[in-house]
């Protein structure tokens, strides 16, 4: 596949920095974005801590797992929900559009951006710790990614251009 044809999704733990960098992918790259959060709230009209609150963490992550499979989004940069990673169904999807990129960073930094857990939209089990979420998922983020960024102590232009060479490099392996 054409890496300006080729999609980049990104997966990645709440504060991340998944739709941020995202867009910033998006513009250095010539790709559209999309954000699958996004999407969800705007097929339901909720937001997604309103969809937990009414329908509980399962039904959320039904809904991105559906969302998911729906996309077809060639030429994009896709911001993944953090909870994407427990359909095995959804990610095999995705990864026909372009490679997987897990944006790691570590809990102490995840834990000082998320201050807003309770209203956040996290798709966990009642009385889960962020901690708790953290070690559940990251493992399943190691599972399905193609290329794995360590974003710690960098500024977003420094991410992004990793990215950008990760790719690179992901890609003429690939068509070697």
């Amino acid at each position: 596949m054409n890496p300006y044809h080729q999609s980049l999704i990104l997966i990645g733990m709440p504060g991340a920095g998944k739709s941020t960098l995202g867009l910033l992918l998006a513009k250095n790259l010539a790709k559209d974005f999309i954000d699958t959060d996004l999407l969800i709230q705007l097929e339901h009209r909720k937001t997604l801590q309103d969809i937990l609150h009414q329908q509980g963490y399962m039904a959320l992550r039904e809904q991105e797992e559906k969302v998911l499979l729906n996309a077809h989004y060639p030429n994009h940069v896709i911001a993944t929900g953090g909870s994407a990673v427990y359909s095995q169904v959804a990610m095999n999807h995705l990864k026909q559009f372009g490679p997987v990129v897990f944006l790691d960073l570590g809990l102490d930094a995840l834990e000082k951006r998320i201050t807003n857990m309770d209203s956040r939209g996290i798709a966990r089990p009642a009385g889960q710790s962020f901690a708790e979420v953290y070690s559940e998922r990251r493992p399943l983020y190691l599972r399905y990614a193609d290329i794995v960024i360590d974003c710690s102590d960098k500024s977003a232009d420094e991410i992004v251009d990793e990215v950008i060479c990760q790719e690179a490099n992901a890609f003429a392996a690939a068509d070697a």
